[in-house]
């Protein structure tokens, strides 16, 4: 089991999407969040939802909701409520819409993990994927910094920080599910 926690971030607006992508049905699962749980559970020893509200849940499961902020559904809410009420040096972050980041990819990155940088991040030859990777305690007061400023691109931060970028080439693995065309090509892909 992987010791450090793995955070699912499940908080976000699904605007591209048109409905809550967190409570799309997946791969024989009732909701996409419950998919990447129940995965990621044999995976790490401990797994964290992180999200805006855990009532629109309806399994049990360690949620952290996000500081209280004024419509705002960036992860930088979801970063503060961690590092406030989690006490680990490290994460594993991972997006509830990436479901095809495997275990090898995960390892990977741990693997290659600095306990001198900020972070370790995933990277394809179409970017950086920042909700994919480990984050360290060292960004905390960033992060707040970023929430009190109304700035929320992990992008910006992490390329100016210590961060490790780790290359990946096979770019179906980080197929992030932001329009309904990403979760039926999904759906496809299952099939196969």
């Amino acid at each position: 089991m992987i010791q450090i926690p793995c955070i699912i971030f499940a908080g976000g607006k699904s605007s591209r999407m048109g409905e809550d992508k967190s409570l799309l049905p997946f791969d024989g699962f009732d909701t996409l969040t419950y998919y990447q749980y129940y995965r990621l559970k044999k995976l790490f020893k401990k797994v964290y939802i992180s999200c805006k509200n855990s009532d629109k849940f309806d399994f049990k499961a360690d949620f952290i909701e996000d500081v209280k902020t004024d419509n705002i559904f960036a992860p930088t809410a979801g970063f503060v409520a961690i590092f406030e009420q989690l006490k680990y040096d490290s994460f594993f972050i991972l997006s509830v819409d990436s479901p095809f980041v495997d275990e090898k990819v995960i390892k990977k990155l741990i693997l290659l993990d600095d306990k001198e940088i900020d972070a370790t991040i995933a990277k394809t030859s179409f970017g950086i994927q920042p909700m994919c990777g480990i984050y360290h305690t060292t960004l905390k007061d960033k992060f707040k910094k970023m929430l009190a400023e109304d700035n929320h691109k992990l992008g910006y931060l992490l390329k100016n920080s210590k961060t490790k970028f780790v290359d990946f080439l096979d770019e179906t693995t980080f197929l992030n599910l932001n329009y309904p065309s990403d979760y039926q090509e999904a759906m496809r892909k299952l099939t196969k």
